[in-house]
């Protein structure tokens, strides 16, 4: 079964890039994509740019409306994902669970829906 692993956080908190707390993170995440690949489990992952530079995208009675940021005001943004392909969802959950924004933010679990 694949899942999205969805990483939102509140961007105020995100250590200053190159600081050593932001190194020290990125060492975590180099590990747990290490883990990932080791376990074959890992489909696909991206940190994304910061929510400000979003552009969302309406259409509403055929007039499409663009705004700057992201679809919905919220204190956590997304900040990326990781796609991974697990037995179970209690595997998708201890896979979570070592997730550093985990620590700080938040990370959902949504199972990937397979077409036939």
């Amino acid at each position: 079964m694949k899942y999205l692993l969805i990483l939102a956080a509140d961007e105020s908190t995100y250590a200053e890039p190159g600081s050593t707390e932001a190194e020290a993170e990125m060492a975590r995440f180099a590990q747990l994509d290490e883990e990932l690949r080791a376990a074959g489990a890992l489909v696909s992952g991206e940190e994304l740019e910061l929510a400000s530079s979003a552009t969302t995208v309406r259409v509403r009675g055929g007039n499409v409306t663009l705004t700057d940021g992201p679809f919905a005001e919220t204190k956590e943004a997304l900040g990326g994902f990781f796609i991974i392909d697990v037995p179970t969802l209690d595997d998708a959950i201890g896979w979570a669970a070592k997730i550093p924004v985990a620590e700080y933010g938040a990370v959902e679990i949504r199972p990937i829906r397979e077409w036939e």
